[in-house]
């Protein structure tokens, strides 16, 4: 890109916020629209940027898309925007179900242009350091996975939008959930086809789920154990990989999640204790600048291969709708 990239945020509560602010120097945020008025002043005031009263309007500004919407309003915003020849990064978890994505799919490979998903957990320092370590122990391909990830909510969570099944899709499968079931996808490298979940509500009084437990497996044996939990009161994220001489345990991603950390634990030929090696990464949160870079990757054709795309989001939506006893088609 020769010229600043002029950037739109469609919808400007706290992930629209965080996606303002990791912009790297090379973009801008030049337009801003949201339902709340109030909401897109503030942050027009914060980048300077002109608060739009339509999606039209901002389109007509930027050259770029940020969707950070509830899930039923992921598709069409973006559809809209990839139609109308602009790139779009899309929150997760991009769409409420895999057959809802399809209309995206088809708009952006209409008109070439870069949609990438907004899965940034990859991006954490110790998720992107497994992956490395990964990367040199693939010629075995025995590997599982034990991934746990939740928080407590909060007074009135079981009345946010996130708790109504047509405006999110689902529960906490859907929404932390699918952070586990990307992560595991694209930390061991194989497509999960088989399976086995249990959703389930437990505390919160809401028509959605809780707590999702899974099961998932591919055709070569390799299993994901994943469990997400909006129940889980002390925020916890732990997820770990074993292959057949190693384990990797990546742990916290900061703030109330604890310091992040990845321990590699490398068995030695005569076994007993392993070598055991600690990366510990103190300080702010770097995934977003993380993604962002990739995404204008994405958009300069350079190969960036690390950014979600939708064909990795309809991959996480159709283990989602399988767990939801939801058929491809619905």
């Amino acid at each position: 890109m020769s010229a600043k990239l002029r950037v739109g945020i469609v919808g400007c509560g706290l992930i629209g916020g965080k996606r303002a602010a990791a912009m790297s120097a090379r973009a801008e945020v030049t337009a801003v629209v949201d339902p709340d008025a109030a909401r897109a002043r503030a942050l027009a005031s914060k980048t300077g940027a002109a608060v739009c009263d339509t999606l039209d309007d901002l389109l007509g500004r930027v050259d770029a898309v940020v969707v950070a919407t509830p899930n039923a309003d992921l598709v069409p915003l973006s559809t809209r925007a990839a139609s109308s020849g602009k790139h779009v990064l899309v929150e997760k978890p991009a769409a409420r179900s895999a057959a809802e994505l399809e209309g995206l799919v088809a708009a952006a490979e209409k008109t070439r242009v870069a949609v990438r998903v907004g899965y940034n957990h990859r991006f954490h320092p110790a998720a992107l350091k497994a992956r490395e370590i990964l990367d040199g122990v693939r010629d075995d391909p025995r590997m599982f996975v034990r991934a746990r990830y939740g928080h407590g909510g909060r007074i009135g969570y079981d009345r946010e939008w996130r708790a109504v099944p047509e405006l999110s899709g689902g529960g906490e499968l859907i929404d932390q959930g699918v952070h586990l079931i990307d992560l595991a996808r694209w930390l061991m490298g194989v497509e999960l086809t088989g399976v086995h979940a249990e959703v389930r509500t437990f505390f919160w009084q809401m028509p959605v789920d809780d707590n999702a437990f899974l099961t998932l497996t591919s055709d070569s044996g390799n299993v994901a154990h994943l469990h997400a939990s909006c129940t889980e009161w002390k925020n916890l994220f732990s997820f770990e990989i074993y292959t057949r001489m190693h384990k990797l345990h990546l742990e916290g991603l900061g703030g109330s999640y604890g310091v992040e950390r990845l321990y590699h634990y490398k068995m030695r030929p005569e076994m007993g204790p392993p070598d055991t090696m600690i990366y510990e990464y103190p300080g702010a949160d770097t995934s977003w600048a993380l993604e962002w870079a990739a995404f204008e990757a994405a958009i300069d054709g350079s190969g960036e291969r690390t950014a979600a795309t939708l064909a990795d989001a309809a991959a996480a939506l159709r283990i989602v709708d399988r767990a939801y006893g939801r058929s491809a088609s619905s």
